[in-house]
C-alpha cells in the first residue's frame, strides 16, 4: 500500500530464519526504518547486539542499514504482520535516540501504542477507498505516530540499565536448562528456538558469562547423576536409568561423558560413594 514515500505492507508466512547480511546492504540499501506490528503468531530479531521476541499487538524497529537475523514460529502456522516502511530521512529523531530502540519491544496495546495500531489497522482496512491525495497525508500522519512512540521509548530507554534484557535472558534461558536436563533433545538450536532468538545470539548471551551452551547443559547433566548415583537410597536404580532420567538414552555415550569429567566410570563413581557411606557408620 504505497502511503507517498512511505509503505505499508500487510504479510503472512510460515515459519522462517531470515538474515540481512553486511553484504546484501552493501549491494542495495533503501535507508529504511521499518516498524512492523505482529498480527498473529510470534516472531523475534536480533540487530546491533539487541534481541527482541514479540507476539500479537507488539510493534518492533528495526533498521534497513544494520545487519538483522529474524526468525518467525517456530511452529505452524507461522506469523501475521503489518510493516510500515519510511525512509530513515522522515524520522525527525537522532540516530543516537533512535538506535537503541532497534530490536526492542514496543508494546501496541497503551498509549501512543495503540494509537498507532490502530491506525495502521484502518489504513489496511479501507486503503482501497483512498485517494493518492489522501494517502500520501496519511502516510505523513503514520510517521508522525510512529515518531511520538519512538520519543516516547527514547525517554524512557535512558532509565534501562545497560544489558538489563540479556542478563534476564540468560537467567530465564539458565532456568529453562536446569528444568529440561531429562529431554534428549535439549540443543543449542532447540533452546534457541524456543527462545525465538538464533543460535548465534544464544551461544553470544552465554559467552558473555563466561560459559558455553554445551557445557552448562553437560555439566548439570553429569552433576545429578553424580548426585543420584551417590544417593543410598537409588543404589538399587540401574545406571541406565539414572542416565536416561537425565537426558542420556545412550549408555556409552553417558559412559564415555562422566569418565571424561570425573577420571572413573559411572560404576566406579557409585562402588566408591557407597565404600565412604559405609565407613561412615
Amino acid at each position: 500500500m504505497p502511503l507517498g514515500p512511505v509503505q505499508l505492507t500487510v504479510m503472512s508466512y510460515t515459519p522462517l530464519s531470515s538474515q540481512r547480511t553486511p553484504r546484501l546492504i552493501r549491494q542495495s540499501d533503501p535507508e529504511m526504518y521499518q516498524l512492523a506490528l505482529t498480527i498473529a503468531g510470534q516472531q523475534s530479531i536480533e540487530q546491533a547486539r539487541m534481541y527482541a521476541s514479540i507476539g500479537p499487538g507488539d510493534l518492533l524497529l528495526y533498521d534497513s542499514s544494520r545487519p538483522f537475523t529474524a526468525i518467525a514460529g517456530p511452529n505452524p502456522p507461522g506469523a501475521r504482520a503489518m510493516l510500515l516502511q519510511f525512509p530513515r530521512r522522515l524520522l525527525p529523531l537522532p540516530e543516537k535516540a533512535v538506535a537503541p530502540l532497534c530490536a526492542t519491544v514496543l508494546p501496541g496495546r497503551a498509549g501512543v501504542g495503540r494509537l498507532l495500531c490502530q491506525m495502521l489497522t484502518g489504513l489496511a482496512d479501507t486503503h482501497a477507498d483512498l485517494t493518492s491525495a489522501d494517502s500520501t497525508r496519511l502516510g505523513t500522519t503514520a510517521v508522525d505516530l510512529a515518531t511520538a512512540l519512538l520519543a516516547h521509548h527514547a525517554d524512557r530507554q535512558t532509565l534501562i540499565p545497560a544489558g538489563s534484557r540479556q542478563r534476564a535472558l540468560f537467567e530465564q534461558i539458565s532456568a529453562y536448562i536446569a528444568t529440561h536436563l531429562h529431554d534428549p533433545g535439549l540443543t543449542p538450536g532447540a533452546i534457541a528456538a524456543t527462545h525465538f532468538i538464533s543460535t548465534r545470539y544464544l551461544h553470544r548471551i552465554f559467552q558473555q558469562h563466561g560459559a558455553t551452551v554445551g557445557d552448562v547443559i553437560r555439566q548439570q547433566r553429569l552433576a545429578r547423576c553424580r548426585r543420584d548415583l551417590a544417593d543410598p537410597s537409588q543404589r538399587t536404580v540401574p545406571i541406565a536409568a539414572i542416565a536416561m532420567r537425565w537426558g542420556y538414552p545412550r549408555p556409552s555415550d553417558f559412559t564415555r561423558a562422566f569418565r571424561a569429567a570425573s577420571g572413573m566410570t559411572p560404576s566406579e563413581y557409585r562402588s566408591a560413594g557407597q565404600d565412604a557411606n559405609r565407613a561412615q557408620r
